[in-house]
């Protein structure tokens, strides 16, 4: 399975957030809900995660 990466560094904000969530799709989604909640101050439900969804990118390889 492809892990998926939520990076904050790609989405503008005033805190100039620098925060990068790694894992498994569910995870991360997960993680990042609570870290919007609890940082940037949004509220959660159905359209944050799928904002989160759909923003996120399989990880890349290391070499």
């Amino acid at each position: 399975m492809t892990r998926k990466v939520a990076d904050c560094r790609k989405h503008p904000s005033v805190s100039h957030c620098s925060l990068t969530i790694a894992g498994e799709e569910e995870e991360v989604v997960r993680a990042a809900a609570e870290h919007a909640v609890s940082v940037h101050e949004h509220t959660d439900g159905p359209e944050l995660r799928e904002q989160i969804r759909a923003s996120l990118e399989d990880e890349k390889a290391s070499a």
